[in-house]
């Protein structure tokens, strides 16, 4: 969940200006479960995400994430299964989540470890280079990392810093803070190819984005400053973001937000490369029975903030025999 400086975070610009970003991640999961396959299958691999895949090859694998995963880490033969509590496209960063899952996934049925800075990079690496897909990297630090960070960007790299904020106050944000599904998908990429064409019409925007940053840091450690000043903030960080692409908002979401700020929002904004997905909202408390009403159409998504990034949660060593060297047996 991106508050800040979200564009900031793409080479083509912060390896010129700098770049930063404010975001959390929060209770809702993606799952990737990964065995070997045992050698009784007239297939090698199976492959369980929106839908089935049974191959015998590498490069019968249609799903370019895991095909790429695979063959980074020389996996073979394998069953996996991915399922996320989202929907995928949706602006919360699904795809990079569920990459930094399946390589820390394929790291451990080879017994081995990686750090939290690795598997960004590599999720990185697959997604940016390998693929091509058009993006920047915050959902992958994040996704790897979690919690509630800054994370800055220059030169070809990046650092994760903490945000400093108080538990009491940061409870506080996370009550006044309200998601909303907009039930539009879309693919990412495609929103960051029509954003940067012009990336240069689009600097200005960026860099005032880029600023928003350290404020909104500003306002979340100083607690004698209210933490409207944040949804506020929110609102200004939105109105820049729009003007950085054609179709990263439309007559419909801008509705939409339209109707949440008369209702009592202070700012809110369109998670993720925009297009459809997910609405953030800051709402004071005694105000949000009213937001929810004007938005009744929409489905509101409870969630509360969350501090671990990717995790095995179960290990259980196996040992690999290639198929070839189990039938000459």
């Amino acid at each position: 969940m991106s508050f800040f400086g979200g564009g900031t975070d793409i080479p083509s610009f912060f390896n010129e200006h700098g770049g930063a970003v404010i975001s959390t991640t929060f209770d809702k999961y993606c799952y990737v479960n990964v065995r070997h396959m045992p050698p009784f299958h007239p297939y090698v691999s199976e492959l369980v995400h929106n839908r089935f895949e049974r191959v015998n090859d590498i490069e019968e694998i249609e799903h370019p994430l895991i095909r790429e995963c695979m063959r980074l880490h020389d996996i073979h033969e394998i069953r996996l299964t991915y399922e996320g509590d989202l929907p995928a496209r949706t602006g919360l960063g699904t795809s990079s989540t569920f990459a930094v899952g399946m390589l820390n996934a394929f790291c451990a049925l080879k017994g081995k470890m990686m750090s939290k800075r690795q598997l960004a990079q590599e999720a990185i690496y697959v997604e940016r280079d390998v693929l091509q897909e058009h993006g920047g990297w915050q959902d992958q630090i994040a996704a790897a990392y979690g919690g509630f960070n800054r994370i800055d960007f220059k030169d070809g790299d990046f650092s994760v810093h903490p945000i400093v904020v108080s538990q009491e106050r940061k409870k506080k944000l996370d009550e006044n803070l309200l998601l909303f599904y907009t039930g539009v998908q879309r693919f990412s990429s495609e929103i960051q190819a029509d954003t940067f064409a012009k990336s240069v019409e689009k600097s200005k925007q960026l860099l005032d984005m880029l600023a928003l940053v350290d404020e909104a840091e500003r306002i979340l450690a100083d607690k004698n400053i209210s933490l409207n000043e944040f949804g506020k903030l929110l609102d200004t960080t939105w109105k820049l973001k729009r003007g950085t692409g054609s179709k990263i908002s439309n007559g419909s979401i801008d509705e939409l937000y339209n109707i949440a700020i008369k209702a009592g929002a202070l700012g809110g904004k369109l998670l993720g490369a925009g297009g459809g997905g997910f609405l953030l909202f800051y709402c004071e408390k005694d105000k949000q029975e009213n937001l929810k009403k004007a938005l009744e159409n929409l489905m509101i998504v409870p969630f509360c903030f969350e501090n671990d990034g990717a995790q095995v949660l179960y290990y259980a060593s196996q040992t690999y025999s290639p198929r070839k060297e189990i039938l000459l047996r």
